[in-house]
């Protein structure tokens, strides 16, 4: 496998995983509970990939899960394992809120690792942001945070419990990369779509990231959302050096 080839497979499985950096509310309708998405990720039309977007709660708590898993034939040469998982606290079943608990992310690229962690106190409006890998002495700092305030992958439910019109952009409050972030979310246009799970009349959105590990202003995403209250993300899409990098709902139950 050329070495260019390789880096485009990377780039698909990294900016797949990282669409789930805009999925967030998790708490309220119209989200199911449990609720999970599972895509095939190609490029130029070949499977590169798996990846999954989780809701369920547990007990008192609403956790989302993420994962990114390379193909098999794509591990042999580069494998691209990561997952992410937040935990939200529920409010009483008649309030429409959450407040964060924890984010974590682990990641596996190549011969890189990652892992990382936000401890959230939703009271004192901080977090605590550990690096897990760090060889450094003092692996942990705290933050001040706005209120409200949601982690790269809480967000992305909170942009699909909003009223979503088109022409119009949302925005959102973002902490990650040890920074807080106001996210973007343009509203493009509506468009019906055909994929293996069915036709879908959906909204198309397009969040503009900053921070690490998201888009880093590589290349526009596209997101096709069902144009009705669950916005179910169907379609996920960006463009790379050479051709487009695809995810699309193949299953799951929502």
């Amino acid at each position: 496998m050329k070495k260019g080839t390789g880096m485009f497979l990377r780039v698909i499985l990294i900016c797949i995983f990282n669409l789930s950096l805009f999925i967030a509310y998790a708490c309220a309708d119209p989200f199911q509970i449990p609720e999970k998405f599972i895509y095939d990720l190609t490029w130029t039309g070949i499977k590169a990939g798996t990846a999954s977007l989780e809701l369920r709660s547990e007990g008192d708590k609403t956790k989302i899960i993420s994962r990114a898993r390379s193909a098999d034939w794509v591990s042999i040469f580069y494998t691209v394992d990561d997952r992410a998982e937040s935990i939200l606290l529920r409010a009483p079943s008649d309030s429409f809120q959450v407040k964060e608990l924890n984010y974590e992310l682990k990641t596996r690229e190549g011969k890189h690792r990652k892992h990382k962690e936000v401890i959230f106190d939703p009271y004192k409006n901080k977090g605590i942001y550990i690096d897990h890998l760090s060889k450094k002495k003092n692996k942990e700092k705290e933050y001040d945070l706005p209120d409200p305030v949601f982690d790269p992958l809480s967000s992305f439910y909170y942009v699909r419990s909003l009223n979503l019109a088109v022409g119009k952009s949302v925005f959102v409050t973002v902490f990650d990369s040890k920074k807080v972030w106001n996210v973007e979310v343009q509203v493009l246009r509506r468009e019906k779509i055909s994929i293996p799970e069915g036709t879908f009349d959906t909204i198309v959105v397009k969040p503009l990231m900053k921070s690490e590990g998201i888009f880093s202003r590589k290349g526009d995403i596209l997101i096709w959302l069902t144009d009705d209250a669950k916005h179910i993300p169907v379609k996920m899409q960006t463009k790379v050096v050479v051709g487009s990098v695809i995810a699309t709902l193949v299953k799951g139950y929502y």
